[in-house]
């Protein structure tokens, strides 16, 4: 009777299996490897060790998006607490022994193999702030004191990743959060004395926020305002980068053919400004495309949000669809120079283990939802 209980729950998950996201994912990613192998291929060198890698952490991630699918979602958010005081742990032995890259330390590398766990954070932290609100659910909504405990869950890896420095990462951190808070319901009279507050206070918050960063920080938002200002330095990513997309048009120049990234005139064409490699070659037809799809995975993300009916699945959702949502919007606005450049990677699409490892799992995460969604509702539909 057991086994046939479990074959039987093993068919409903497979029939409610959401092959469309599943879809959408495996595109995405594929566009993601092929752009990867543009950006880094050349004529003499052939293929890259760094598009070997890509295909093998692409791999490593659907396999384990795999696990996260079909593990129930509940049981993992059981070890969220755990995992978020291993993901603090780790971001503290960042800031001693970090591996250090263009000025800032945010990898941990053992042997052969470097991680960043800020990455891990992300997910630690909406796991655990989504456990929590689960099982304090707020009558009449949260009120201050009910905001406490989120915020300090908030506030001590948000500190730890702004400290290396990684201001992208660390406000990608509060804008989730934020998402999650408001999905959970905070009380009006609470909402409008925050507003109220923070208005009161941002002129104070703004000084102590410009004077805590660095030097080529502070260049950064600068020369966001007038790139031009700086040509040949701060500003030369976003410049040249505008003129890859730019110079793609309406059709582009085809694969492989982009000169702005075959002739180096991009840099970090391969992780942070991967957009503008793919816009070069594909044009406006074909980032528009991209774009549909990346609409449709955070549509399907936040339907998942909105119909599941299990207050932990709800918040899980939302944090990972915002999670998408912020990845998209901050790196393609960085790269079109309509946001400053803080190093946010374009989830499936840029080159790093540890953010594509991070990208499968929420997607797997936001699978597992929509699955036992309809276990937990009485059918499927």
């Amino acid at each position: 009777m057991q086994a046939r209980e479990v074959v039987m729950l093993d068919r409903r998950m497979l029939t409610n299996f959401d092959w469309f996201f599943f879809s959408l994912t495996v595109i995405i990613a594929l566009i993601g490897l092929s752009t990867v192998f543009s950006a880094t291929w050349s004529p003499e060198r052939g293929v890259s060790g760094i598009f070997i890698k890509q295909a093998q952490w692409m791999t490593i991630g659907m396999a384990v998006m795999a696990v996260v699918i079909f593990v129930d979602y509940r049981s993992w958010c059981r070890f969220s607490y755990p995992l978020y005081g291993i993901t603090i742990f780790l971001l503290l032995v960042v800031l001693v022994a970090g591996k250090s890259a263009m000025g800032a330390a945010r990898w941990i590398s053992l042997g052969p193999i470097s991680f960043q766990p800020s990455e891990l954070a992300k997910l630690a932290l909406i796991a655990t702030i989504a456990k929590y609100l689960s099982e304090n659910p707020p009558v009449g909504g949260l009120t201050l004191k009910g905001l406490m405990k989120p915020a300090a869950l908030l506030l001590v890896p948000l500190l730890l990743v702004a400290k290396q420095p990684d201001l992208g990462t660390a406000l990608l951190l509060l804008f989730v959060v934020t998402a999650i808070l408001f999905v959970s319901g905070i009380n009006r009279r609470t909402l409008t004395g925050i507003i109220s507050s923070a208005l009161l206070i941002s002129p104070l918050a703004g000084y102590l926020f410009w004077h805590g960063l660095k030097e080529y920080q502070k260049n950064r938002l600068l020369v966001f305002f007038k790139p031009d200002s700086d040509p040949t330095g701060i500003g030369y990513h976003v410049i040249q980068s505008k003129i890859a997309i730019g110079s793609g048009m309406l059709t582009g120049k085809g694969y492989l053919s982009g000169t702005q990234s075959h002739l180096k005139f991009l840099p970090e064409r391969h992780t942070d400004f991967i957009f503008a490699v793919f816009a070069e070659e594909w044009g406006l037809l074909g980032s528009m495309f991209l774009l549909a799809l990346y609409f449709l995975l955070v549509m399907r993300g936040i339907e998942i949000a909105l119909t599941t009916k299990d207050r932990l699945g709800k918040l899980l959702a939302t944090g990972a669809t915002s999670m998408l949502f912020f990845y998209v919007l901050i790196n393609m606005g960085m790269t079109m120079g309509v946001m400053p450049v803080v190093g946010v990677p374009l989830p499936l699409m840029s080159y790093g283990g540890t953010a594509m490892l991070t990208t499968f799992i929420a997607i797997g995460i936001l699978i597992n939802v929509r699955m036992r969604r309809f276990m937990m509702v009485g059918g499927a539909r």
